[in-house]
């Protein structure tokens, strides 16, 4: 089974190449600007030859551009392939990619850069709080994200069972396990749509 995966939700452009669970190349590059002229060139370097059996994108939360790079740029890539094109949240991906300790939920918080906070935990789709509404863990939690470190200071400072891991930034090859996941009935299909909390920044 190989899945080619890319994140373009964030500050970071990435692909990558899974072959039956286990990366076989990704590329990466950092930076808030410029991700639908980065993502070709990153694909480039990891597609290679060879057929592809599904094709995963990073649906967000995250910057209107980017989402939009990604998402056509994969849909044109699994219609011309003729595979199936699956959509991932950012949490869904920074799940992927964290290694909790045992007995530890994931709950993946990611800063909305707009004084709130985006929180999506398992089961449950991304929900926008204020720092000071951030409902209160009932068991222990892991968080990972960008507004991870915010989210731990308030919960920690109610007496919450959380703690503060990684990762901050989700990657393609958290993109490509979760996908991984849901094509083994792992995770429940997702479609390649823009997740937007807030309304879209742009006019």
């Amino acid at each position: 089974m190989r899945v080619l995966a890319m994140e373009s939700a964030g500050p970071r452009c990435s692909v990558a190449l899974l072959e039956d669970g286990v990366v076989a190349a990704s590329a990466t590059r950092d930076g808030a600007m410029g991700h639908a002229s980065t993502l070709p060139t990153l694909l480039e370097q990891v597609l290679g030859r060879g057929s592809l059996d599904a094709v995963a994108v990073g649906i967000g939360p995250g910057g209107f551009t980017g989402l939009r790079a990604g998402i056509a740029l994969a849909q044109g890539l699994a219609l011309a392939r003729g595979v199936a094109l699956l959509g991932v949240s950012t949490g869904q991906a920074l799940a992927a990619q964290a290694a909790p300790p045992t007995g530890r939920a994931i709950w993946a918080v990611l800063d909305s850069k707009r004084g709130h906070l985006f929180l999506e935990r398992p089961g449950n789709p991304a929900q926008a709080f204020a720092e000071t509404d951030l409902p209160r863990p009932e068991c222990p939690v892991w968080l990972v994200g960008d507004g991870a470190a915010r989210a731990a200071s308030r919960l920690l400072a109610r007496g919450a069972p959380v703690a503060l891991g990684g990762p901050v930034l989700a990657h393609a090859v958290g993109v490509g396990l979760a996908a991984c996941a849901m094509l083994r009935g792992e995770l429940p299909s997702g479609a390649a749509e823009p997740l937007y909390i807030d309304p879209p920044a742009t006019t």
